[in-house]
């Protein structure tokens, strides 16, 4: 039976549709092959996002298809979005590829490859799908898709022309899921959407993150749920609420505010200001909470003074974790041709003096845990250390917490235990693990 290959380029929403995928494709009898130039096939599942990363995914295409001087039978196929926003561009521009997939469901890819059809965009992007089966983890974490598509139309993005409107799974569907990862030894559930607070808008006709969250409560298992992408402007009281009631679900608010210039936003097509955010997230902090928010620079008619207020925000609300990118011009979107962009320099110039504020604030904030006991998810073991993670660290974009032990101490990948942090760096924190069984870690729910 043929053998088969994934890439997965882009955000964790990639991730969760080539687990399903892959779990189809071995359902199917199709046999993964983690040597690229020896597979039959190569699917690679790509990001349309912004220039850098749709320069990078057409790179990897290209490097995929060089595969073919080793093993000339390599079907090189790929799919998502990139192919869905320039689909007819890339057929014409790298014939060398052997098929081509829009965005769409990993059981319609299924079926074109049984017919033999290998190229194929749907009329509408097929964003989500009823989970059959997924290929069994490998990882102590997992994605999990709850809804994608997306209707905020913000200036800067491009995503609602090729991702197409919002269309949410079942929480039947999705406890399914979860229940599968729980039981085949995931620590960690990260739900995904390209914007959560939409999650129910259109099968439930309201805002039914909380309901789902209820019913993830009771999958019996020790494990947590953490929730990202929540857009300020639609994120209620009920949501903040029911992430900080559910005991499993971690209190770990992932906010991509952009801005807070008032003038930006308005441009940017934002509504919450600047004293809403505020109040927003004196709410959340009203509880042991981690606050996460991603920030542009250099939108068109940023001035030295709008990047100024930002950074005197930054510095007042004091994020638990930030991460930022510069502004990038994408056809089809209302900032395309503003006026008044803002030079390359500019904004790289910007961006670093951001981090290091930031850089300052993160390491004040890993001192204020010094002598604090953290349940910690160990994932990793290297050179005699183990590495994990906390409530406070999502994986991939935030730290890690790295852990000593006693020699009479054995730590599992994949379990959780308990470390008292004895020291700390700009984004990670050391511990050692505490022996007292009756200490409790720090009160977060």
């Amino acid at each position: 039976m043929s053998k088969f290959h994934i890439v997965k380029l882009g955000c964790p929403k990639n991730d969760a549709d080539m687990e399903v995928l892959k779990g189809l494709l071995e359902k199917e009898g199709y046999t993964y092959e983690k040597v690229p130039e020896e597979a039959d096939y190569i699917f690679i599942d790509t990001c349309g996002f912004i220039e850098d990363a749709k320069k990078e995914n057409i790179e990897s295409i290209f490097e995929y298809v060089s595969f073919k001087e080793i093993n000339k039978n390599i079907k090189v196929i790929p799919i998502g979005c990139l192919t869905e926003r320039y689909f007819d561009e890339i057929l014409k521009d790298i014939p060398e590829i052997d098929g081509l997939f829009g965005v769409l469901s990993p059981k319609t890819i299924i079926d074109k490859l049984k017919k033999k059809e290998y190229y194929f965009k749907a009329d509408t992007p097929e964003s989500t799908y009823i989970c059959e089966v997924r290929a069994k983890p490998e990882l102590s974490y997992a994605y999990v898709k709850i809804a994608d598509g997306c209707s905020r139309n913000c200036a800067f993005c491009s995503i609602p022309t090729f991702k197409g409107k919002p269309k949410s799974r079942s929480i039947e569907d999705i406890k399914k899921e979860i229940d599968f990862l729980v039981q085949n030894g995931v620590k960690e559930i990260i739900l995904v959407s390209q914007d959560n607070t939409l999650y129910g808008v259109d099968n439930y006709k309201k805002q039914a993150l909380p309901d789902l969250l209820k019913e993830l409560e009771k999958i019996e298992g020790k494990f947590w749920i953490r929730v990202m992408y929540l857009h300020p402007d639609f994120l209620t009281q009920e949501i903040i609420d029911s992430i900080h009631l559910n005991k499993k679900v971690l209190n770990y608010f992932d906010i991509p505010i952009q801005h807070v210039s008032e003038k930006i936003l308005n441009a940017m097509g934002r509504v919450k200001k600047k004293e809403e955010l505020t109040k927003l997230f004196e709410s959340i902090r009203k509880k042991p909470s981690v606050i996460r928010t991603t920030l542009m620079v250099g939108f068109p008619g940023e001035k030295d003074e709008d990047f100024e207020e930002l950074l005197d925000f930054v510095k007042d609300v004091k994020f638990d974790r930030m991460g930022s990118f510069t502004f990038s011009k994408e056809e089809n979107t209302k900032a395309y041709k503003l006026p008044e962009q803002v030079s390359e320099k500019v904004k790289n110039q910007r961006q670093e003096e951001l981090m290091n504020v930031q850089s300052k604030i993160s390491q004040d904030i890993m001192e204020s845990y010094m002598g604090k006991v953290l349940e910690v998810l160990v994932e990793e073991y290297d050179n005699g250390i183990y590495i994990g993670r906390s409530f406070l660290d999502a994986p991939e974009i935030d730290g890690n917490v790295f852990i000593k032990r006693g020699s009479e101490i054995e730590l599992s990948l994949g379990d959780f235990t308990k470390v008292e942090i004895t020291n700390f760096y700009e984004y990670d924190m050391e511990g050692e693990v505490v022996q007292n069984e009756f200490t409790k870690p720090i009160e977060l729910f």
